[in-house]
C-alpha cells in the first residue's frame, strides 16, 4: 500500500522480521484509543492486535502479519465519514478492505512462486573506536586516558539474514461453481541474529450458484506462525540485544570465557549483547482461522439481500526464557509464559432496492444491520530464580500469575439513500445507529449522519463545447459525516474496579487507582470533505485533490481527582482535537506504444493536527516514552516536551562555571516545553513503472517530510558513564570537552533530531515470456530491492522506526528498536 494511496501513512515500526506496521488515514483522531484503520477482508471484519504476551519491547507484531500476501487480489481504502456511514463507529478511521483471489470459469489454472531474499543491515551507526579509555570511568572523577581495545558490538547484534516465500494455487471452475485454493510458506531470517519467522497459510474460497436468483459464497483461511525472538526496545525490556548495546562500553570484551560465561559490559545490570542473542530463548505460536459464508439473493430484478457471517479465532503462545548465571537484570533466571485466545465474529444482513422514480432520476435504496462480538481470553505465568530447566514446573519464586478476560458486543443499523439525475448528479444521505457493551447504558446507541455529492460536469454539453477537449472527464465531490469512536476504552473501564493482594495467605481486595464512571459516551466525529477527479489528454492523466477538516469531541481522556476522593484517576468526556489537510493522487501514462509503457504515480498528502482542548490542565503525559511525549493543548498530539538548553537573547547557548551547557526555564518560570513534532507536515510517493516488451522495471521513492525523532539512544551511547558512543570518542581526542556528555544528558533537546527522509523504497526488474512447451503457459523471472537507500541527515540506523509500536500517541519514538533492513529478492513464477 506504500505510497499507492494518497493521505495513507503506511510505517514500518521495527524492522524485525515479525514487526508489526501502523497505517494512518487523515491523521490520529483519538488520544487513548487506537487510530488504525479497520481491517476487513472478504467481508469480515478481522483482528489486527498487538499482544505483547512476553517482554519484547518494541518488536511487537501486529496479527497483519497472519496474511497471506500471494492471495491478495486488491486492496481498497475508505477514508473519512463514508467509511463509519457503511461500516460504522468501529470504521471511524477509515477502512481497510482486502479482497481475495477467486476462480473463474475454465480449466485448471495452477500457479506457483517461489523467492529468496537475503536481510542486511542497511548502514551501521558511529561508535566509539578511540583506542583510550578513562581512568577512572565509573565515577568519572579522572578524566586521564589510558590506551584500550574497542569492539564493535554490531558486528555481535547483527548478520545478513535469509529467507524464502512459497506459494502455490490452483483455481478455476464451471459456469455454475468456482474454486481458488492455495497454500504458503514463507520463512524469513531477521538482520538481528537468531531472529527469524515462519508462517504456514492455506486458503479455500469457493463460489457457488444454487440457482438463477441465489448464490453462496464461502471462504476458509488458516494460518500457523511462529517467531524466534530477541527483546528490544521498550520501556521495559531491559534484557534485550541492542538495549545491552546503548548500555555497554565497547572497550569490555563480549566473547564468553573459557567456561562459557558471558561478562557483564554496563556498569548496570544490562544484558551482554552477545549473550542475549545466543542464549536468550523468547517466542511464540499462533494458529488462527478466518471463515466466511455470504448468501447472495436477488428475488427480483430491483432487489438484492446479502447475508454475511464471519469468523476469526486466533491462539496465540508466547513464551520467554533467560538461563540463570547471566548478565541481565534478573542473574537468577527468568521464565514466562503467555496464552491468548482472541475469537471475533459479525453478522451482517443488507438489502438494496434499486428503481427509477422518473425517466431521469434513479434510486437506490440500502437498508442493513450487524451484530459483533469480541471474546478474550488470557493467561500468563512468570517466575524467577529458577532452576537450570526451561519449562514453568521447575521454577524457583512465582512473581506474576495473571488472568484477563473480557466480551465486547457491537450492534449497527443504517439506511442509506441515493439518487442519480440524469447519472450526472448524486446525492445521497444516510442515517446510523451504533452501540456498544463497553459504554454505560444510557450511552450505548448513538445516531450518526451523512450527506454527499458529486456533480460530473464534463458530461455537460457547455462543458464538452468548452473545456472538453482538454480536460476530459471533471467531478465535483463533497461530503459531510458524522462517526464515533469505539476503542478508546476498555469493556470494564467505566467501573470501579478491584485489585487482590496476597496477605498472610489471604486475598484482600482493594480498590484500583481509577474510579468508574457509567456515563462515558463514545468520542464523537465530523468531517466535512470537498475535492475534484480530473482526467487530461484523453485520461491518460488522471488528477484527484481532496480537502478536508476534522472535528473530534468527547475525547475520553483521565483526569487526575483529588486524594480526598480516595482514587487517582477518571476517565472523562473531557477533550477535542481537530485534523485538516489535503490528499493529490496524479496518475499518467507519458508514453504508450505498441512496445512501450511508461506509468506514473505520484502522491502527496499534508495532515494538520491540533489538540483544542485538554480538560484537567491542559496537558498529559504519555506512558511508553519514560514521559517524553505529551498531549498538550495548542500542540500537534505526541510533541516532545521536556527540558531545554539555556539561550541567550540571540539563541546561543548559555555556559556554567565549569563551560557546560545547561538547562534553561521559559517565561512562565517552567523547566519542560515544547522540543518537537513527530507527526509529519507533508509525506508522499513517486513511482515509475516501465515496459518494454516483455521486460518491465518499477522504481518508488517515497518521502516523509518534517517530522522529529527523539533519539533515546543517542542519549545513552554518548554519556560517558557507558562510552560506546561515537560522542565520547570525541571527548577523548579532546574534540568536544570532556564529561560533555554526562552534562547534557538531561537536556533532552539534544536529542531530539529531523527524521526528514527520501527513500528509495523499492526497485524491481523483471522478465516474462513463454517457454516452447505446452507444460508451462508462462514464465515470469523477478529481481527486487526494498529500502535500498535512504537520504536523511538522522544519526540513528534508520529514521522509519517507531519503538512504541501501534502507539497512537508516542511516535517518534527510538529506543533500542530493530532497523528495517535493505532486502533484496529474486523470485520465480510459473503458471500453469
Amino acid at each position: 500500500m506504500s505510497g499507492k494511496i494518497a493521505g495513507a501513512l503506511v510505517q514500518q515500526n521495527s524492522g524485525d522480521p515479525a514487526g508489526g506496521i501502523s497505517i494512518r488515514l487523515r491523521g490520529a483522531t483519538t488520544i487513548t484509543g487506537s487510530s488504525d484503520p479497520l481491517y476487513i477482508i472478504d467481508g469480515i471484519i478481522v483482528n489486527n492486535s498487538s499482544n505483547n504476551l512476553v517482554d519484547l519491547g518494541g518488536n511487537s507484531q501486529n496479527r497483519l502479519v497472519d496474511i497471506n500476501p500471494a492471495d491478495i487480489d486488491r486492496i481498497e481504502v475508505i477514508k473519512g465519514a463514508a467509511a463509519a456511514a457503511i461500516y460504522g463507529s468501529r470504521a471511524s478511521n477509515g477502512v481497510v478492505q482486502i479482497f481475495t483471489k477467486r476462480g473463474k470459469q475454465g480449466a485448471p489454472r495452477i500457479n506457483f512462486t517461489t523467492n529468496f531474499r537475503v536481510n542486511q543491515l542497511r548502514n551501521q551507526i558511529d561508535y566509539n573506536t578511540v583506542p583510550l579509555a578513562w581512568e577512572d570511568r565509573a565515577d568519572l572523577t579522572n578524566l586521564n586516558t589510558v590506551p584500550v581495545e574497542r569492539f564493535n558490538y554490531q558486528d555481535d547484534i547483527f548478520a545478513t539474514g535469509y529467507g524464502t516465500d512459497n506459494n502455490v494455487s490452483i483455481s478455476g471452475g464451471s459456469d455454475k461453481t468456482r474454486y481458488f485454493i492455495s497454500g504458503g510458506y514463507l520463512s524469513n531470517e531477521g538482520a538481528v541474529k537468531n531472529t527469524s519467522f515462519q508462517r504456514f497459510t492455506g486458503r479455500l474460497n469457493l463460489d457457488q450458484e444454487i440457482n438463477n436468483w441465489l448464490s453462496l459464497s464461502f471462504g476458509l483461511n488458516y494460518a500457523r506462525s511462529s517467531s524466534n525472538d530477541i527483546p528490544n526496545g521498550g520501556i521495559a525490556s531491559s534484557y534485550g540485544a541492542i538495549t545491552g548495546f546503548l548500555f555497554a562500553n565497547n572497550e569490555n570484551d563480549p566473547r564468553p570465557n573459557a567456561d562459557g560465561v558471558y561478562p557483564g559490559v554496563s556498569i548496570i545490570p544490562r544484558t551482554n549483547p552477545l549473550e542475549a542473542v545466543n542464549r536468550l530463548d523468547f517466542g511464540s505460536t499462533t494458529n488462527r482461522t478466518i471463515t466466511n459464508l455470504s448468501l447472495t439473493a436477488v428475488p427480483t430484478e430491483n432487489l438484492t439481500i446479502k447475508y454475511l457471517l464471519g469468523v476469526d479465532f486466533t491462539n496465540s503462545s508466547a513464551t520467554g526464557f533467560i538461563p540463570i548465571g547471566n548478565t541481565s537484570p534478573e542473574p537468577g533466571g527468568f521464565s514466562r509464559r503467555a496464552d491468548v485466545n482472541g475469537l471475533q465474529y459479525n453478522n451482517d444482513l443488507n438489502a438494496s432496492y434499486n428503481f427509477n422514480v422518473a425517466e431521469r432520476i434513479a434510486s437506490t435504496t440500502v437498508v442493513g444491520g450487524t451484530w459483533q462480538y469480541e471474546d478474550n481470553q488470557q493467561i500468563a505465568i512468570q517466575s524467577s530464580r529458577i532452576a537450570p530447566f526451561i519449562n514453568i514446573s521447575s521454577l524457583g519464586e512465582l512473581t506474576e500469575p495473571g488472568e484477563r478476560r473480557f466480551e465486547i458486543s457491537y450492534w449497527g443499523a443504517f439506511v442509506q439513500q441515493t439518487f442519480g439525475f440524469n447519472n450526472k448528479l448524486f446525492l445521497t444521505g444516510a442515517l446510523r445507529l451504533d452501540g456498544s457493551s463497553v459504554f454505560g447504558p444510557d450511552e450505548r446507541g448513538q445516531l450518526y449522519g451523512k450527506v454527499s455529492g458529486s456533480y460530473v460536469l464534463s458530461e455537460e454539453n457547455f462543458w464538452e463545447a468548452g473545456l472538453g477537449s482538454f480536460v476530459n472527464t471533471f467531478k465535483l465531490r463533497a461530503s459531510w459525516g458524522q462517526a464515533g469512536n469505539l476503542t478508546a476504552i476498555g469493556p470494564f473501564e467505566r467501573l470501579s474496579n478491584f485489585r487482590v493482594t496476597n496477605y498472610l495467605g489471604t486475598t484482600p481486595a482493594f480498590p484500583a487507582a481509577s474510579l468508574g464512571n457509567t456515563s462515558l459516551a463514545p468520542e464523537r466525529q465530523e468531517e466535512v470533505e470537498v475535492g475534484f477527479d480530473a482526467g487530461f489528454l484523453n485520461n491518460r492523466v488522471g488528477l484527484e485533490f481532496t480537502y478536508y477538516r476534522q472535528r473530534v469531541t468527547d475525547l475520553l481522556l483521565r483526569r487526575e481527582l483529588a486524594p480526598s476522593t480516595g482514587y487517582g484517576l477518571r476517565t472523562e468526556n473531557v477533550g477535542e482535537l481537530e485534523n485538516s489537510g489535503i490528499e493529490l493522487a496524479l496518475n499518467a501514462t507519458p508514453v504508450k506504444t505498441a512496445d512501450f509503457v511508461w506509468d506514473v504515480t505520484a502522491t502527496y498528502a499534508n495532515n494538520t493536527n491540533e489538540i483544542t482542548s485538554v480538560a484537567g490542565g491542559g496537558q498529559i503525559t504519555f506512558n511508553g516514552s519514560f514521559s517524553t511525549s505529551a498531549v498538550i493543548e495548542g500542540e500537534p498530539i505526541g510533541v516532545f516536551y521536556r527540558q531545554f538548553y539555556a539561550r541567550d537573547e540571540a539563541g546561543n547557548l548559555l555556559l556554567n562555571d565549569a563551560g557546560f551547557p545547561f538547562s534553561g526555564r521559559t517565561e512562565e518560570g517552567l523547566t519542560s516545553k515544547v522540543l518537537g513534532d513527530p507527526n509529519p507536515d507533508w509525506f508522499g510517493s513517486f513511482i515509475n513503472e516501465f515496459k518494454y516488451k516483455n521486460f518491465g522495471m518499477r522504481v518508488q521513492f517515497d518521502a516523509v517530510q518534517g517530522f522529529d525523532i527523539f533519539n533515546w539512544n543517542r542519549r545513552l551511547l554518548d554519556n560517558p558513564l557507558f562510552g560506546g558512543g561515537a560522542g565520547v570518542g570525541e571527548e577523548l581526542l579532546g574534540n568536544r570537552q570532556k564529561g560533555y556528555g554526562g552534562a547534557v544528558a538531561n537536556i533532552f533537546e539534544e536529542f531530539v533530531e529531523d527524521g526528514s527522509f527520501v527513500k528509495l523504497r523499492e526497485f524491481s526488474l523483471n522478465y516474462s515470456f513463454r517457454p516452447r512447451t505446452d507444460a508451462i503457459e508462462s514464465v515470469r523471472i523477478s529481481l527486487v530491492g526494498r529500502n535500498l537507500i535512504s537520504w536523511d541527515s538522522y544519526s540513528g540506523w534508520d529514521p522509519e522506526i517507531n519503538t512504541a509500536g501501534q502507539s497512537n500517541g508516542v511516535r517518534g519514538f527510538d529506543f533500542a528498536g530493530v532497523p528495517i533492513p535493505r532486502t533484496y529478492q529474486v523470485g520465480l513464477n510459473l503458471s500453469f
